[in-house]
């Protein structure tokens, strides 16, 4: 009875340890595999770009990784240093005329660059204001979604509702595509998470919950001592 003891003792350390190195292997794993496939993506679309002559893969004994990627970096910061400038910004007036006139690509475009404008840009607090809950997709079904931006008037003039909220409803795990609602304000509760913890509990389906508040000694003394005087 004790040798089938230890065996199985041995048996449950042994699925402990193999379990443990996947856990502690597998994401670093993945996360290389999605780096280096992401990095030979940019490489082979920008190099295609670059003249035989001046390709640094062409005369290098080896391959050299990332030089999309540093390629790409140094385009984006040549074209914002351009259009920084006097010049740069008489030839951007010039093709934002032409492409306002164009009567699809003009609305695509503005919503485009809204878009990038208001992720990229400095004042990010327009994108994702706030983690909610709404009863969606239907009643006492609740999801986590986030206030956008603000309910445009004719909106509020075609539903007859005064308090309406804007509402993005991330699908799980990709957030990237969901539901864009209106919501009225008496149906949405707010929650006392950040955004990014927010989206972290929708990309791990729910796996992940939100930071807990540690309290410090400092603080349970302090907490203590308050609680003393109330009585």
């Amino acid at each position: 009875m004790f040798f089938f003891k230890k065996k199985n003792e041995k048996k449950t350390t042994l699925k402990t340890y193999f379990f443990t190195g996947i856990i502690v292997t597998a994401p670093i794993a993945i996360t290389l595999y999605l780096a280096v496939e992401f990095i030979a993506f940019i490489d082979t679309k920008v190099t295609g770009f670059i003249p035989a002559a001046y390709n640094p893969n062409n005369f290098l004994p080896y391959g050299l990784p990332g030089i999309g990627i540093i390629l790409l970096l140094l385009l984006f910061t040549g074209i914002g240093m351009l259009t920084a400038n006097f010049i740069g910004q008489y030839f951007m007036r010039i093709g934002l005329r032409v492409i306002g006139k164009m009567p699809v690509i003009s609305g695509l475009y503005n919503a485009i660059r809204k878009i990038f404008e208001t992720i990229l840009g400095e004042d990010k607090t327009k994108a994702f204001r706030k983690a909610v809950l709404i009863e969606y997709p239907r009643r006492d079904l609740w999801t986590i979604a986030f206030l956008t931006g603000p309910v445009p008037h004719q909106i509020h003039e075609a539903l007859n509702e005064k308090k309406l909220i804007s509402v993005y409803v991330p699908t799980t795990p990709n957030p990237t595509s969901g539901f864009f609602l209106y919501v009225p304000q008496k149906d949405v509760k707010e929650l006392d998470v950040s955004v990014d913890d927010a989206l972290k509990m929708v990309l791990s389906t729910g796996i992940i919950g939100p930071k807990e508040t540690q309290i410090t000694e400092k603080e349970a003394v302090q907490m203590n001592l308050m609680a003393e005087k109330e009585k």
